[in-house]
């Protein structure tokens, strides 16, 4: 990232906001030093030069009180504003990231959700230093200093020309020791991410692990994760402490050389006192910001980092753009029009085509990789197909306003979002009658698990439904989608993973459904829901020939699998759009 990067200011309202209010109390705070070095000498030289007393300079006393309060009121407002700048600013990136990376589409996020992931969290609370000490140093470098020199200029003209020569070699050095924070930043933050990643995976099978008695073996995994942070977290720390020692060394001596040449000429008479104290104090004033701004963007460079990589994000072209042309009225029906998607070595799906009429039960059946999760993606406008296309009353769904779209659509992944809280609390967080409640719950079934609860409906329930079985959060999960009103059901194989008593719970839920009038689009493998559905689309993949094979191998072409579309449930923004 540049010194000051427009991409932060276009993508961070806050941030604009703070670099004006920060160029303004620069502004302010060079006035005042340059006032309060003026009236230091204006108290001093005539002591020195004069023998004046104390009632002589006690105005300027008063003066210089004054002075210090200001500089010291600025530091306050500095401090303050900088600190809600920075967390506005941090809000506002990750919100922008967290909704950018959720239209990116499942196939991106199969690759890059968990780097995100660990991006929108730990990666960007590393910009605060940015903020909080950098950007101000920056607007005092462009404030402070010119306008010192310029009295310095005015004063004595070779006094100013010794810092203008000596000014360029803190840039030089900043630039070369930067090149080498920002390598070190950079390692730091793909460690971050690599080490997240392998966290998550950790995580994700740690009830596997248990099962199996091994939960004690990742132990060393963990350790090892930890020691690679420390190292690469040290690394970068040792080079920032390189740096400032540097600048320090290169700023105390070129305040030296202009010390030294004021005090040769005060010794010959060449220049008289009162104008030697200015020049002495003005000058630590002229390095002291850009030295401040040197070791404050080495201090900050991880987050430099994880600006560049969310900027890298925001600037990534969306996968399926924004429509605009508004919903179909009525009860249109939803055509699978001849729908086509590039998957590694096939079409998947190939060739699917389909009606689903308003109020039906439409399944998709066919093998495993065959296409059919990747057919709900293109139906919800997450993913664009190749060729084809899920039409709406005649219009293609990647040209519909996305939050009309998303408007009409539940959608239940095989794992339901479940986030910690009572049952009620995730069955209808935005509340609900109990007559509606109990009814749905009984419809779904869910009324049982309800009833072996001694605290019922506010039963508490941990996050991605810690101390539910597999069957009661699906039953959680249907009990919340017949509350819901979106006319159009998406299920991703909900009766996967059940027994025949739990899947005659799930059936029965979905008879409400369509009992309601509702249209359910469902991915289904056994046979008990393909036989009550009133369309069955039977999904195939076909394998590419020779020619595609290179054609896509060029294109890098992944998968979209159902594991794919669980990543924008880590990520949350998504469940803002469908609701689960």
């Amino acid at each position: 990232m540049k010194p000051l990067d427009p991409r932060l200011m276009h993508y961070a309202s806050a941030a604009r906001t703070w670099i004006v209010l920060t160029a303004v109390l620069g502004i302010v705070q060079a006035g005042a030093i340059i006032a309060q070095s003026i009236t230091i000498s204006s108290v001093i030289s005539p002591v020195i030069a004069d023998g004046a007393g104390l009632s002589d300079v006690v105005g300027g006393l008063w003066m210089l009180a004054e002075i210090g309060v200001v500089r010291v009121l600025l530091t306050l407002i500095r401090q303050t504003q900088a600190h809600k700048a920075a967390q506005a600013a941090t809000r506002q990136l990750r919100r922008r990231l967290l909704s950018h990376a959720s239209r990116l589409g499942p196939r991106w996020m199969a690759a890059k959700g968990a780097d995100t992931a660990t991006l929108a969290t730990r990666g960007l609370d590393d910009l605060e230093p940015y903020f909080v000490d950098y950007l101000p140093q920056l607007m005092l470098a462009v404030t402070v200093t010119p306008l010192a020199l310029v009295v310095m200029v005015v004063l004595d003209w070779i006094s100013a020309l010794v810092a203008v020569i000596t000014i360029p070699l803190i840039p030089l050095f900043m630039i070369l020791i930067g090149r080498l924070t920002q390598t070190y930043s950079d390692r730091r933050l793909a460690a971050m991410q690599r080490q997240g990643r392998q966290l998550l995976d950790l995580i994700a099978g740690l009830p596997t692990l248990k099962a199996l008695g091994r939960e004690k073996g990742p132990e060393r995994e963990i350790t090892s994760i930890g020691r690679v942070y420390v190292s690469t977290t040290m690394a970068t720390l040792r080079i920032a402490f390189l740096s400032g020692a540097v600048l320090e060394f290169i700023a105390t001596l070129s305040v030296a050389l202009v010390a030294v040449e004021v005090g040769m000429r005060l010794v010959y008479g060449m220049i008289d006192l009162h104008t030697g104290l200015i020049l002495i104090m003005l000058a630590p004033e002229v390095y002291q910001p850009i030295r401040e701004v040197g070791k404050q963007f080495h201090a900050s460079a991880n987050g430099v980092a994880a600006a560049n990589a969310t900027f890298d994000v925001l600037d990534t072209e969306v996968s399926v753009p924004e429509g605009s042309r508004p919903l179909p009225a009525g009860d249109a029906e939803i055509v699978f029009d001849d729908v086509w998607v590039a998957a590694r070595g096939a079409w998947a799906p190939a060739g699917l085509s389909g009606r689903v009429p308003r109020g039906s039960l439409c399944v998709l059946a066919g093998e495993s990789g065959a296409g059919k999760t990747t057919a709900l993606m293109v139906a919800l406008a997450r993913l664009a197909p190749d060729r084809g296309a899920v039409r709406v009353g005649g219009i293609d769904v990647r040209d519909i306003d996305r939050t009309a779209w998303y408007s009409q659509v539940t959608w239940l992944p095989q794992s339901p979002v479940i986030f910690p809280g009572s049952l009620r609390d995730n069955v209808a967080p935005e509340g609900a009658d109990g007559s509606g409640l109990a009814a749905a719950a009984h419809a779904s079934g869910f009324d049982e698990v309800v009833a072996e609860r001694a605290e019922g409906w506010e039963s508490p329930v941990g996050a991605g439904g810690v101390g539910l079985s597999v069957g009661q959060r699906q039953r959680l999960a249907l009990t919340r989608v017949i509350l819901s009103d979106e006319p159009i059901v998406v299920l991703d194989e909900p009766t996967a993973h059940l027994d025949a008593t739990l899947e005659t719970h799930v059936l029965a839920a979905i008879d409400e459904l369509l009992a309601q009038g509702r249209t359910v689009i469902a991915i289904a493998h056994r046979p008990a829901l393909i036989a009550r559905a009133d369309v069955v689309l039977h999904v195939h993949s076909q394998p590419f020939t020779a020619e595609e094979s290179r054609h896509h191998a060029d294109q890098g072409v992944e998968p979209a699998s159902a594991s794919d579309i669980e990543l924008p449930t880590l990520l949350g923004e998504f469940a803002t759009e469908v609701r689960y």
